[in-house]
Formats: C-alpha cells, structure tokens, sequence
C-alpha cells in the first residue's frame, strides 16, 4: 500500500503559509483569497490533474464512487461462499497527524471517520513512526473544504495541516456488510432481504423464492455478520399444524434447536423446533402486562412458553395458564421454575375450548361470586390470531346464576389477522358475530403489527357483556349456531416480508 503525498487539489506551500500565519482573523480571510484564484489557474494549467483529483459535489456520487464499497463484481451469482473472492483495494483520503494528538482530535472528527466493519480508523504512517494516519470518509471527505467550521479549529488548536492525501486500502470479505454482499451476490434488480428473527443463537429466516437457489451462502453469512448466531434456519412450511410449530431446515451452522432467550427481562427456555416463539411480540407482551394490577386475575388460554403468564406472575397475579402442545407445556412448567414463579402459576395442557369451559369457568364461578368489595379484576388472554374469534363462543352462556356488577365482569384481549381495509371494523364485526351481542360501545382495538402487505394483527379488548356470559339473561335474536372449533392452528405469524415490528398507535 502506497501514500500519495500529493494534497487533494491545492497547494500545500499555499495552504501551510495560510494556516500558519500568525495574523488576524481578518487578514487570515483575506490570504484566502488569492489561494483561490491560484488554485482555479492551476486547474487550468493541469487540467489532467485536476481531472484525477477533483471532487464531485458532497451531495452528488457518481457511478463509480457509489461501488466504492461495494464487493467485486465477480462474486455476482455465487451460491457456495468463498470469502477469499470479496478481496479488493480502494482508495480512501487519510489525514497525517502527529501520534500524540490522535485521541483528542478523533473526538472531533467522528463525522468524517472511515467507518467500516473490521477497519481500524487510525493507522501507523510507514514514512513517520511519530505520525499516524487518519483515515476519511471519501463520500464525506474530498478536499480540504469538506471539514466544517468546529473540524477545522481543532485541526488549527493541534496543529494539524488539513491537507488530505490518498491511501490504498485493502478490503476483505471481513470489511463488508452483510447487506452489502447480498445485494452483490444475488442477481441484480431482485429484492434482497436482510432481516430475521433472532432467537437466542439462531437466526430465523423466512427466504423468498428468488432467494432460495443461494439459501446455504445467505445462511452462512448470516451467521458471520451476527455475533453469538451460530445456526440460520429458514421455514419450509406455513404453521399450520395443531400445535402451532412448523418445519425448518438448518442452512447453515450447528442444529442445535435448544435455546434460551431473555425477553423484557425473563428467561425463556425451549426446543424452537417444537413450539412458537416470536420475538416481534415483546412489545405486546409487556403492553397487556402494564394493564394488570397486583392481585389481579389472568386465563392464558394460549400461553406458550409463558411470555404473558411469567411476567403476570412476576407482577404477583394470580395465572391460569394453558397450552394444548404437551411441548410448550413442558416448557411453560420450566420456564416458571426457571423465573421462579411456579407458585403463581397453574398449568394446563388442555384444548382452548376445554379449558374456557373447564377451568376458567370453575375459577370465575368463584371469583365473581365473592364479596362485592373484591377490588381485583379478571382479564383473559387469547394469543391465537388465526383462530381466537372462533373461541369466543365458549363464553356464551357459560356461567350460571344470578348476573354478577358489571365491574366485576372479564376483561378480554383476543388477538385476530385482518386482510380488510378496515381491520378495526372487520375483527370487531367477526366478534360480535361470535358472541351474538354488539360491542360497539364497549370495546376498543389496538393495532400490533404488520404481518404482510394488508395483513394486520390487531388485538381486540373488551368486558363479556353479562347478556353474553350469563345463561339466565337473553341473547340478541340475531344469535345464530355456533361456528365449529377448529383445533388445527394455521398461524402463519413468520409469513411476512417486512422484518420490522410495524406498531401502530
């Protein structure tokens, strides 16, 4: 690697004249002045130099310099990755600066630093073993004049000349991003997705079908560009059996599906082959918690792992928590020793429908039939967004007796997918159609995420009317026979295409 000495476009006798004058500040703007008008006759007598060294405007790129950092053109089409092929030398602008000034002044010019994975900023100079080089963001960086007002007096307070030189940097398959290598890698014009969901050490892809002949190299590089990823899955099927898992297959790295991972400060422990986790939920999790008061009562109907029933613990409810995958069972009862809450929670492995008609029902017999001065509140989780609507039959007519206050009723957060334009509407419309009563009045619905292009998840939260709840009091006459309850889960959460967590108010 070669240092040019030769400054970015001007003089450097000029420039160190200019800078090291002890005159005014006044007197110093004017020397300006014919440095300038030398430097645009110089471009004249030079004009192949000045071709070479002259700089676009900061706010322009032209083709050649937004590939700058692209990887070499030759790796396009690559599906077995070969690192050794991403080598390629750029060059980039480096300031000379004495060795015992570097840490302050890298403080000031954190904006014009070359930042790039695996790249060291600062650099020996192999002319000047008391100097070091600075090295620039060619994009920020093209003369002198790209540094700003506060960059250029802490240059003049150390003493530092601004003049840039180049430096030939090597690059490597380590400098690249991994963003940057795919879009290098995969055929030109096509979309290049990212993002995953990361559990614990595995990375969670959901590849598109373009991406597939390169799925092995995408894996792979997944895991270099992620510390703490050692194994990249990707779905081959929707998630639609009973127990709400779905098959992947390994692309790269160990197979290793036990993980643990850490969620609004609990650990969950599980096999993520055989159960369903989705870290794009943490927000709505932690969302129904801070609903919940102490002594309050939680129905989980499908709980998982635990990500609503541990923390409800934590917060000293009382939890009835219930999965029918003997797997996330398993797991629910280890996760609750693992936070140390078992003692809050009770665990079931039941059908949805069993277990609303078996022990929720049981429960609420007795809680809405004590004292009128009981102060704590009931609230029901249904977390299944393909299928909960349809379970909400289970609450007509479900108790007995006498209608207890309104107050005391449960509160219900049933989480829906809509495809309408109106989704609020649409999953309201769909509930009513269940339960047989309007809850226009006495609902609301909070809007969760983007699953896919005009696919919605949203949570619908409302108090069970006591005409829908209680056997003795009298439906709507619109009440029609109840739809049948599917046990077979078609959550197809992981279907998206935007990576992202779309939380809307």
């Amino acid at each position: 690697m070669r240092i040019l000495r030769q400054p970015f476009g001007f003089s450097r006798r000029l420039l160190i004249e200019c800078w090291n004058s002890t005159d005014s500040a006044s007197k110093r703007a004017v020397a300006w002045a014919p440095l300038a008008q030398k430097l645009r006759k110089a471009a004249c007598i030079f004009p192949n130099q000045r071709k070479e060294l002259s700089a676009m405007p900061e706010t322009e790129t032209s083709k050649g310099d937004s590939q700058l950092f692209s990887p070499p053109s030759g790796v396009r089409g690559m599906t077995k990755l070969d690192r050794t092929a991403f080598q390629k030398t750029v060059t980039v602008p480096v300031l000379k600066v004495r060795k015992a000034v570097v840490n302050g002044l890298m403080r000031v010019l954190k904006r014009a630093a070359l930042r790039r994975p695996g790249i060291k900023r600062v650099i020996e100079d192999p002319e000047d073993e008391e100097s070091r080089l600075v090295m620039l963001d060619p994009y920020k960086m093209r003369t002198h004049e790209s540094f700003d007002k506060e960059e250029l007096s802490a240059l003049k307070q150390l003493n530092v000349s601004p003049q840039l030189s180049e430096y030939n940097l090597e690059l490597t398959y380590e400098n690249f991003k991994l963003e940057e290598i795919l879009k290098a890698v995969l055929p030109e014009g096509q979309d290049v997705t990212s993002g995953f969901s990361r559990v614990g050490h595995i990375a969670h892809l959901n590849l598109r079908d373009h991406q597939l002949p390169f799925k092995h190299l995408i894996g792979q590089v997944t895991i270099d560009k992620n510390p703490g990823i050692t194994s990249a899955v990707n779905k081959i099927n929707n998630i639609d059996s009973t127990y709400r898992n779905f098959q992947m297959e390994v692309l790269s790295g160990e197979e290793n599906m036990m993980t643990k991972v850490r969620e609004n400060n609990f650990a969950y422990e599980f096999d993520f082959s055989k159960v369903y986790w989705n870290p794009r939920l943490s927000t709505e999790h932690s969302r129904i918690i801070e609903l919940l008061n102490p002594e309050d009562v939680l129905f989980d109907v499908f709980a998982g792992v635990g990500p609503f029933a541990i923390p409800a613990a934590k917060k000293n409810c009382t939890v009835f928590a219930n999965d029918l995958n003997p797997e996330s069972h398993k797991w629910l009862l280890h996760n609750c020793k693992l936070n140390k809450v078992e003692q809050k929670v009770k665990v079931f492995n039941m059908d949805g429908k069993d277990f609303l008609q078996g022990p929720v029902r049981e429960e609420l017999m007795q809680q809405l039939g004590v004292s009128k001065e009981a102060k704590h509140s009931v609230h029901i989780v249904m977390n299944l967004p393909a299928k909960a609507i349809e379970f909400l039959s289970a609450f007509r007519s479900l108790l007995d007796g006498p209608p207890c206050s309104s107050e005391h009723l449960p509160v219900v957060h049933c989480y829906s997918f809509s495809k309408d334009v109106t989704p609020a509407e649409d999953v309201r419309h769909r509930a009513e159609a269940v339960l047989g009563i309007s809850l226009e009045a006495c609902s609301s619905v909070h809007f969760v995420r983007n699953v896919a292009p005009n696919k919605e998840m949203v949570c619908i939260t409302f108090q069970i009317p006591a005409a829908t709840l209680y056997e003795s009091q009298t439906l709507h006459p619109e009440n029609h026979e109840d739809p049948p309850l599917k046990r077979q889960r078609t959550d197809d959460d992981f279907s998206e295409k935007n990576p992202q967590i779309a939380s809307k108010p």
